[in-house]
């Protein structure tokens, strides 16, 4: 049984510390074939867009043609992940979840005014690993901008990773293990968001209105 004191206590400034400066993120407001476009309001750091001090960082073998699209802006990303200083998530796997290709649309990094929306995410998801006593976890997909979403299996043209708050995350456990962790802490206040559970993954998302599927 986990303990709403234990769940807020042991967050800090993954959480209580970023809820406590929180700024609006602003809307999503790119095109979608649907006509959804969600409304993004989720806690960030007072800092904006601006990037933390942070050790230097080695970057990961990428793609040579991401690279060449991208590569000026990894360093700088990669420096504002290791500025969370997160315990169970690593930087590098997260930058490289983004270097990923559908047969010719290449994904790119989100918006540099956007990068904090997932640092949130991130924070959570290294909090729900470390209740779960996991030392390794894999972001399968973080931010997916829409070219790259459009053409990803069962992907929602509204999708919330193109607003850079979803995460979708492998443990070393059970993924319906998974999912009931990452529930049960929103549900004492960790955060407000959605989590879905799928066979082999779950779906994380803090877009501020709880919801499950």
């Amino acid at each position: 049984m986990l303990h709403r004191r234990g769940v807020l206590g042991t967050l800090g400034l993954g959480g209580l510390g970023v809820l406590a400066s929180s700024l609006p993120a602003g809307a999503f407001t790119s095109q979608h074939n649907d006509g959804v476009e969600p409304k993004v309001s989720v806690p960030t750091s007072s800092s904006g867009g601006n990037i933390p001090p942070a050790p230097p960082a080695t970057l990961p073998d990428l793609p040579e043609e991401w690279a060449e699209r991208q590569g000026h802006l990894a360093a700088d990303y990669l420096r504002y992940l290791n500025a969370l200083k997160m315990q169970r998530v690593c930087p590098q796997q997260v930058l490289e979840s983004h270097a990923k290709a559908k047969g010719t649309i290449w994904n790119t990094l989100p918006p540099k005014a956007w990068w904090n929306r997932i640092g949130y995410t991130l924070r959570v998801v290294d909090r729900i690993a470390r209740e779960m006593n996991v030392t390794q976890v894999e972001v399968i997909s973080a931010y997916r901008c829409p070219a790259y979403n459009a053409h990803c299996s069962g992907a929602r043209s509204g999708s919330w990773h193109q607003a850079n708050i979803a995460a979708d995350v492998k443990f070393p456990a059970r993924a319906s293990k998974v999912t009931a962790t990452a529930r049960e802490l929103r549900d004492l206040g960790l955060f407000k968001g959605g989590v879905g559970g799928y066979w082999n993954f779950t779906h994380i998302d803090c877009r501020g209105q709880n919801i499950n599927w």
